[in-house]
């Protein structure tokens, strides 16, 4: 009769040691042995162990061709108990408890026991017997243990109603078949069709001639309604070209939201490198945007079969788990909105960008970027001096320092500070010039006049009034962005700069509007674009919103801004439309629209280039315009607000 016990845990093994050897006549336990092989089989590395019969690299050898087709997976193993022989004290038996994250989602799923036989060598160290079924109990020499996999069914990403934002579509994969083709013709079909679909022909050629000699090597994926490059007659035409129909998760348009939803398509090498088995190849994944990061969320647990495949190539199943559909990622975007705003910048020819946010709940509507922008996300993660709509937050600074909308300010047409002339844009209108209401100052934009604040506004208390509409102050957005910086502290013309949203100030398309819609709702906005908050994943080192800059805070907190303050700005942003450098928004439909434009100068030419912005509150929605290389932001900003404005009416 054998004599069973279970050691605490592996790592006690080898503390109970000097107390079983005691117990044994001086020589040693087994349980230092089958402490080793359960880490060596844990490891997939056994050299620790001593063998019955072989060596070590042996039995490495042989272990690693019973789990070549188990992927990079690795088992937890423990002892889960040792038999020793009470008739045999040169026998026992370890009982190895095996736990498998099979289809690695970080936890165990697959779980079960097996038994090695032990026996005392030479010299009184233990041995391992081993043989195939140490690792599965019915494996027999030539088996080894295969995992397959099934992609999970694909979650949505949905808009603020709950229906998708991207789907399956019909599309064309459009290619070379290198079956169908001579080798001595494959380079000039593969440079044909490259240039056929705008790809580089030498690169393609490479790929074709690089590829397997059975292999389709893809060049474009083409939605099969498009009027695209690669026409039906144009793919017939090239030797070995095909177009193969298929289906693809795509948004509505191509340039729906796309730097924002990303897209999805056939794993990489580098991303299934980078999965730690979680894709294979042949995988839909996400290739960019929310698709690439909530792609572990939207993909679901994959279907996982774990067979032995025997000598004679028939298979018996283990374990099976059936593939799990991902969970749905919930956005606010208004998909209308959006389309809205991106027809609105189709023609602009510079980067661009319209974000709208509700400001009642801080959700980001519209995150749309132009065609100008060429794929880049300006929406959420550019980087630009602000100009005059910037004004709002030098006003609020204003307010504090004991101004109000009535108070006098004198606005000349020049000034100079510490050498450097500030004048007011050309074609300032000579009425508001000299002493004026701070409003009359605010809607025409008076350079002159916010700059004469310098000694009673100091860079302090213009970063903290900024910080208080929400520039420059972080938020969990769900993905990256730039919230905007402003410096703590400036002096001379550095500070006078920033007074007009020039100098080292900064802002995104989505700070500026996150400064309107908390004007509109009377305290700091926090805004939000992800409604979930569970499993969001951080964002990556070194982004935007991972690295906060140096004047940014992060907080939800509502700030300072007061309710009086809010209604003094909205004031002061109605006089903008009212007898200001927007009055084209005067004939919008619905609420009355309350704005700020701005114009801020960059790059060295003479004169020098402009940014063009307008922000603007119309009941429950705030929205920026941007355009990268415009005129005056009531020019170039100001036709785009209106046609956002008017469609947003519905």
């Amino acid at each position: 009769m054998g004599k069973n016990r279970t050691p605490v845990s592996v790592l006690a093994a080898a503390a109970l040691t000097l107390t079983l050897v005691s117990c044994s006549g001086d020589k040693p336990s087994p349980d230092d042995a089958a402490a080793a092989l359960a880490q060596g089989l844990s490891e997939m590395d056994l050299s620790a162990s001593v063998f019955t019969e072989g060596d070590a690299s042996e039995v490495n050898a042989e272990l690693e061709q019973l789990v070549v087709d188990m992927g990079p997976g690795r088992p937890e193993v423990t002892v889960a108990g040792i038999d020793e022989n009470e008739d045999d004290d040169e026998a026992a038996s370890a009982r190895l408890a095996y736990d498998w994250d099979v289809n690695n989602d970080s936890s165990p799923d697959w779980s079960y026991e097996t038994t090695a036989q032990l026996r005392r060598g030479e010299d009184d160290k233990w041995l391992v017997q081993w043989e195939p079924s140490v690792l599965f109990s019915s494996l027999v020499d030539g088996d080894r243990l295969v995992r397959t996999t099934t992609p999970g069914g694909r979650a949505d990403i949905v808009d603020r109603n709950g229906n998708p934002l991207m789907g399956l579509q019909p599309v064309l994969r459009i290619g070379i078949n290198k079956p169908d083709l001579p080798e001595e013709q494959q380079a000039s079909s593969a440079a044909a069709l490259a240039n056929l679909v705008g790809l580089d022909p030498a690169a393609y050629t490479a790929a074709v001639q690089g590829a397997g000699p059975e292999a389709f090597v893809e060049a474009l994926v083409q939605r099969a309604e498009a009027d695209g490059p690669a026409t039906e007659d144009g793919v017939a035409a090239i030797p070995g070209a095909l177009a193969l129909p298929a289906q693809r998760i795509l948004a509505p348009t191509r340039s729906f939201a796309r730097a924002l939803l990303g897209t999805v398509g056939e794993a990489t090498a580098e991303l299934i490198e980078d999965s730690d088995g979680r894709l294979s190849a042949g995988d839909q994944t996400g290739l960019s945007g929310l698709q690439k990061q909530y792609d572990a969320q939207l993909q679901g647990s994959p279907g996982v079969q774990i067979t032995v495949e025997n000598a004679a190539g028939t298979n018996d199943t283990l374990h099976q788990q059936d593939p799990q559909l991902g969970t749905a990622l919930h956005t606010t975007l208004d998909p209308r909105l959006q389309a809205l705003a991106e027809g609105i910048l189709e023609q602009e020819p510079s980067a661009s960008a319209i974000v709208a946010i509700q400001p009642s709940t801080g959700e980001i509507l519209t995150a749309a970027n132009g065609p100008g922008s060429e794929g880049q996300q300006t929406a959420l993660l550019g980087q630009y001096p602000p100009g005059s709509t910037f004004k709002t937050a030098t006003a609020l600074a204003m307010l504090r320092s004991g101004s109000t909308p009535a108070s006098t300010v004198d606005c000349p047409a020049d000034l100079t500070v510490d050498g450097r002339k500030f004048s007011n844009v050309p074609g300032y209108p000579a009425a508001a010039t000299g002493a004026v209401p701070l409003r009359t100052a605010f809607a025409n934009s008076c350079n002159t006049a916010f700059l004469n604040a310098r000694d009673t506004v100091s860079q302090q208390s213009l970063s903290a009034a900024a910080a208080d509409l929400g520039i420059g102050v972080e938020a969990s957005i769900g993905t990256d962005a730039f919230f905007g910086s402003v410096p703590a502290e400036a002096e001379g013309t550095q500070h006078a700069a920033s007074l007009i949203g020039q100098g080292q100030v900064l802002v995104s398309p989505l700070s500026m509007a996150v400064a309107g819609a908390s004007i509109g709702k009377g305290e700091r906005v926090s805004p939000t674009l992800i409604r979930q908050s569970t499993g969001t994943p951080a964002p990556a080192e070194g982004s935007p919103s991972a690295t906060a800059s140096p004047t940014a805070t992060e907080s939800t907190a509502p700030g300072n801004l007061s309710g009086e303050e809010a209604a003094s700005l909205r004031e002061m942003m109605r006089a903008v439309v009212a007898e200001g450098g927007v009055q084209m928004l005067l004939g919008v439909p619905g609420e009355p629209v309350l704005a700020k434009s701005g114009t801020a100068e960059f790059g060295s030419q003479d004169p020098p280039e402009t940014h063009a912005w307008v922000l603007a509150i119309q009941g429950d929605l705030a929205v920026a315009v941007f355009v990268e290389q415009g005129e005056r932001g009531s020019t170039s900003g100001g036709p785009l607000m209106k046609a956002f404005l008017e469609g947003a009416q519905g």
